[in-house]
């Protein structure tokens, strides 16, 4: 099976070219390294991908994982996933070395788990949580508890989860009821359910370590009243054995995408013996929670922008072997005695094909950047560097998350277009992609509440501040894009589209001053794809100078075209993608007001 999930030669282009991968190592943090060093491991996430991920796509989604005699299970390359994780350094690599990591930049980690995600959707995840609850451990945890669960969890031979959500509650964490009741024994004993906890339980892993959100008894209302627990399934005992810790895997939901991806429903302290400890203080546990959380809706992009690029490839793949129809001669008519043209050559293709590498391409770039500003907050020393990389994260982690995801929806279905007939069919890997892209819109928060974030608090965060940063980061692109004859049409419509992004907020922003929240929010979901495209079209505007600057130098890496290919690409975006904006405009700035619950209900 041919392995084209992936084009490594445009993810190492924009990441070392475009998001200069190498300016980082001048860093103290990321001295050690090297970029021969950090471009052998990510050949080794694509070796390993090739061999251990992309071959078991389609039999994972067929032999889904399921709920068996207490326990579930998985698929065997799981067991793999965990332990050559561990292995390759999947799992611990951006963690510092005091913690057993390799302190590599999480841009250059990124890239690597951005390639298994692409190579099978279903796998990454196993480690990606363990990493997640290992590092609120490394950060909240004391001695004792990093000293117990850490090494297991770095080597891949214990998994780890987040656990948040309850049956009740959905996203509304303040509503959480899992109750945390403290002993004389230095634990509490932890009593509740959660539900959709992925990665929760499986038969290739000696212990889970959840990290499981719980109120103590007489804690304040809301999420001021939550705090952090470690909950193991089995507890670790003194002479090094486990014993079982009363949390009972009571189902796995079975789903219409990433079906080896098992998604568990957990129960704690069935009989009384559930024992958790608390991580760092008491009440601070959602604050604590939302430590990884940046890092978490970074991952979710990821993904989806992964499952994006290879349903592009594979599309793309078909339409160059797949002879159907003619083209149309000089007379409108086709002439039939000429063999049958590819599909690639007919221009409704092209416009799929395009959409979907710009999106692919585009979501890609993103997710680096958003993990070059991580790095950036991570391995400064600089105060003002620090609060300007925290403020500019702020305000893309909304978008980043999103963006993949929902315009990833699209791409991926205009793949499956690009296949007619076949791509409606299980023979073809592009319905499978459509099923497994879906959960990413739901997944660390849905659309709807990544919208909220970005209306509601990104763009006020410190009056405006983050915002304005963005909108500075954007016009340097502009002005280097107008020193170019042909990019300079590209950069004065960017500036324009963002100016009025400016207008729209000036309409809105007097709702949310007199504390009308509700209309100020109530199309949050259209500012959000407003400012998606906006952010987009500069990424891509961005790629646009970045070959055209290298093309005028003459110093190629890649093929000429290979180049042109951005630049044509770029030139698509703003021809079909960012006009958006001017229908979303005109939405945003409406007074009329329709979606607000009034006296009647017009929703019948």
């Amino acid at each position: 099976m041919p392995k084209k999930y992936i084009d490594l030669d445009t993810l190492k282009y924009i990441l070392y070219d475009v998001r200069k991968l190498e300016d980082l190592l001048t860093r103290e943090r990321f001295e050690d390294h090297d970029m021969e060093s950090l471009d052998l491991f990510i050949e080794s996430a694509k070796e390993f991908s090739d061999r251990e991920l992309y071959p078991y796509l389609k039999e994972m989604d067929e032999t889904p994982a399921h709920h068996k005699d207490g326990t579930v299970m998985v698929h065997k390359q799981v067991d793999v996933m965990m332990k050559k994780g561990g292995e390759l350094g999947i799992i611990s690599a951006s963690f510092d070395y005091d913690a057993g990591g390799m302190q590599i930049p999480f841009m250059a980690h990124q890239a690597a788990v951005y390639i298994m995600d692409a190579a099978n959707n279903h796998l990454p995840g196993y480690v990606g949580l363990t990493q997640g609850a290992a590092e609120l451990i490394i950060e909240f945890g004391n001695k004792t508890l990093n000293e117990t669960y850490v090494p297991n969890m770095l080597s891949g031979a214990w998994g780890g989860t987040m656990c948040l959500t309850e049956p009740q509650a959905g996203s509304s964490l303040s509503d959480i009821v899992t109750k945390a009741t403290p002993t004389t024994d230095g634990f509490y004993k932890i009593s509740g359910q959660k539900i959709f906890i992925s990665g929760g339980d499986h038969q290739y892993a000696d212990n889970i370590v959840h990290l499981v959100l719980a109120r103590i008894e007489g804690a304040p209302q809301g999420t001021k009243g939550i705090s952090l627990f470690v909950v193991p399934k089995n507890r670790p005992k003194a002479d090094g054995t486990l014993e079982y810790n009363d949390v009972m895997t009571v189902a796995d939901f079975q789903k219409m995408g990433q079906r080896g991806y098992c998604t568990t429903h957990l129960g704690f302290g069935d009989t009384d013996d559930c024992r958790g400890w608390l991580v760092g203080d008491e009440n601070k546990g959602l604050a604590q929670m939302f430590l990884m959380m940046n890092a978490a809706r970074i991952a979710v992009g990821r993904g989806a922008a992964a499952i994006t690029m290879a349903a592009y490839r594979t599309s793309l793949q078909y339409a160059n072997e797949r002879p159907q129809g003619r083209k149309l001669t000089s007379t409108g008519k086709k002439n039939l005695t000429e063999k049958q043209s590819l599909i690639i050559e007919h221009p409704d293709v092209r416009r799929m094909l395009l959409l979907q590498k710009s999106i692919a391409e585009g979501s890609l770039s993103l997710v680096l950047l958003a993990s070059k500003y991580h790095d950036i907050i991570h391995a400064s020393s600089d105060k003002e560097e620090k609060e300007k990389y925290n403020l500019l994260l702020e305000m893309v982690i909304p978008i980043v998350k999103t963006f993949p995801s929902e315009a990833g929806s699209v791409s991926v279905n205009n793949g499956l277009q690009v296949l007619g007939g076949y791509g409606f069919c299980t023979d073809f890997t592009l319905q499978q992609y459509y099923r497994d892209i879906r959960i990413s819109a739901l997944y660390e928060g849905t659309t709807g509440i990544q919208s909220q974030d970005l209306l509601g608090r990104k763009v006020t965060l410190q009056n405006g501040k983050a915002l304005e940063l963005l909108a500075a980061e954007m016009m340097q692109t502009i002005t280097q894009a107008s020193q170019h004859p042909e990019l300079a049409p590209y950069a004065k419509e960017l500036a324009s589209t963002l100016k009025l992004s400016q207008e729209i907020l000036q309409k809105l922003m007097p709702f949310a001053m007199k504390g009308d929240y509700e209309r100020y929010l109530s199309d949050a979901n259209l500012f959000m794809e407003y400012m998606s495209l906006v952010v987009l079209s500069w990424l891509w505007l961005e790629m646009g100078v970045n070959a055209k600057e290298t093309l005028a130098s003459g110093d190629l890496k890649y093929d000429l075209n290979f180049y042109e290919s951005k630049i044509h690409t770029m030139k698509f975006y703003f021809k079909y993608e960012l006009p958006k904006t001017s229908s979303l405009a005109t939405s945003l700035m409406s007074d009329e007001v329709l979606t607000i619950k009034q006296d009647k209900e017009y929703i019948l």
